[in-house]
């Protein structure tokens, strides 16, 4: 009974330590409080398996390194996207593209058909911007002064608006 009250009252003395620990991990409170919670219920449940002699501190910090692994893993594999066309249409397209209903996916056929008659330099441009580059980026990629960027990309917006007015 002393050794599970000297357990307990060692994992609730490292909580403050702890929480800091998460919070650099996961960079926000709530995922940190979430962290400590998950971390200190692993340890309880695994109290059997901790050898005296062994650094207690670093026992339970590896256990909550480990947790955020394995939730960072597991976010990752939920948020990788398969794409079976063959083209890899899907990958090329942002998700909240809004192909999800009819009206989306006629847009994007409309947008992909109005972008076709652009010169490529302007489309190259567009796409970039859409994809989430940077001006300075995009100027950098295709070598062309930062203002002829911008007005580019202005163009085509200026265009694609008039073309499809009438999606709203």
């Amino acid at each position: 009974m002393a050794r599970k009250e000297s357990f307990t009252n060692r994992l609730l003395g490292l909580q403050g330590h702890l929480l800091n620990f998460a919070y650099q991990l996961t960079t926000d409170r709530e995922a940190a409080q979430d962290l400590l919670q998950d971390t200190t219920l692993k340890a309880l449940d695994n109290e059997e398996k901790y050898v005296d002699n062994v650094n207690f501190k670093g026992w339970i910090f590896t256990i909550m390194r480990n947790i955020f692994i394995n939730n960072y893993r597991q976010q990752v594999r939920k948020a990788t996207v398969i794409d079976t066309t063959e083209d890899l249409f899907h990958l090329n397209v942002s998700q909240d593209s809004g192909l999800d209903t009819p009206e989306g996916s006629v847009a994007v056929k409309e947008i992909s058909k109005a972008m076709a008659d652009f010169p490529t330099e302007y489309r190259e441009a567009f796409s970039m911007h859409v994809s989430g580059y940077k001006y300075n980026e995009i100027a950098e990629t295709l070598g062309v002064p930062l203002g002829t960027v911008k007005s580019r990309i202005f163009f085509v917006r200026k265009k694609l608006q008039g073309v499809l007015k009438d999606y709203k």
